[in-house]
């Protein structure tokens, strides 16, 4: 290989099971290393193998709990540079604290900018991610970011499950608020299909109002499918499902990248008129917030060829064409 450097890859404690099959599909096992805490909490890492020469890539999604997730990545990080690896690649399927990465009003943080500094300076080479809740947040970073996305995955599960529906020009990609059309389009393009905008406006007059929605777009007897980057609460997914429902929409699927799902997010999916919601694996979910509504698909083969490419200093660029 071009870099002439061993490939070796470490994973953080967040999720296992993508780190597993990551390893899987490049056929390289996970190397050696030994977690634990002191007593007080903070967190401690050992290496059992030599990095010294060897590209490393650390899996590990900033994902719950993120500060925890987050202080491990940093802590494996240095420990690879001070072990004298030749180049630490952080493959981070999920980016934690993307939504924070502008101030929205006085006096507030850019957390995604923080966090971007803390790797770069922690002595991360290189950051592999995918969906970024907003993609300027790559130019946060001094070092190289390959972005990937989980959209062609969900966009090809739709191609087969809908099928009759799309060949009937039945299926509308519907973005569930103003900030999410661009991703929408590309989604609707991958389908050959057309887009609709769920437009949500509060009501400031009347304390704890619901919102009204308008929905720009041709809806009625279609079916319905909304489109996100990030799934948290599920608030903002269920509200826009209700009000396509309400307007006429014969069927409502969902999908989004990263599956948050945090708080009363489960109950909400439920309780919704949402078919079904898929995500992929960027994220792990416990067992206490699954459901028969939500279906993961792995995104791991992505990864592991981007992680492929980057070691044999290929183009990660015509992954995405």
């Amino acid at each position: 290989m071009s870099r002439g450097n061993s490939l070796k890859i470490f994973s953080g404690d967040a999720h296992p099971e993508f780190s597993e099959r990551i390893s899987r599909e490049l056929n390289i096992p996970l190397s050696s290393q030994r977690h634990y805490r002191f007593s007080d909490g903070e967190i401690g890492v050992s290496l059992n193998e030599t990095v010294r020469g060897s590209d490393v890539f650390i899996i590990q999604p900033t994902c719950a709990p993120v500060n925890e997730n987050i202080m491990q990545l940093l802590i494996m990080a240095d420990a690879m540079k001070r072990a004298s690896a030749s180049y630490v690649n952080a493959v981070i399927p999920y980016f934690g604290y993307a939504r924070q990465d502008r101030k929205a009003k006085p006096r507030e943080p850019i957390t995604a900018k923080l966090i971007a500094n803390l790797l770069t300076h922690g002595g991360v080479d290189r950051v592999i991610t995918a969906d970024l809740h907003a993609g300027q947040i790559q130019g946060f970073f001094d070092i190289p970011v390959d972005h990937l996305t989980g959209m062609k995955l969900l966009a090809e599960y739709f191609k087969d499950f809908l099928a009759d529906e799309l060949s009937r020009n039945e299926v509308v990609v519907v973005s569930p608020d103003v900030g999410g059309v661009a991703r929408a389009r590309k989604f609707a393009v991958m389908l050959d299909t057309d887009i609709a905008i769920v437009d949500k406006r509060r009501s400031y007059d009347v304390a704890n109002v619901s919102e009204v929605m308008d929905i720009v777009g041709n809806i009625r007897g279609r079916t319905a499918i909304l489109v996100d980057d990030i799934i948290d609460t599920a608030g903002t997914i269920c509200h826009a499902a209700d009000g396509l429902k309400e307007r006429g929409c014969a069927r409502v699927f969902a999908c989004a990248t990263h599956a948050v799902l945090s708080g009363v997010a489960k109950a909400r999916i439920e309780e919704s008129c949402i078919e079904k919601m898929i995500f992929t694996d960027t994220i792990p979910i416990p067992e206490d917030r699954r459901s028969d509504k939500i279906m993961q698909l792995s995104i791991a083969p992505i990864f592991a060829e981007a992680i492929r490419r980057v070691h044999e200093e290929e183009s990660i660029s015509s992954m995405s064409e």
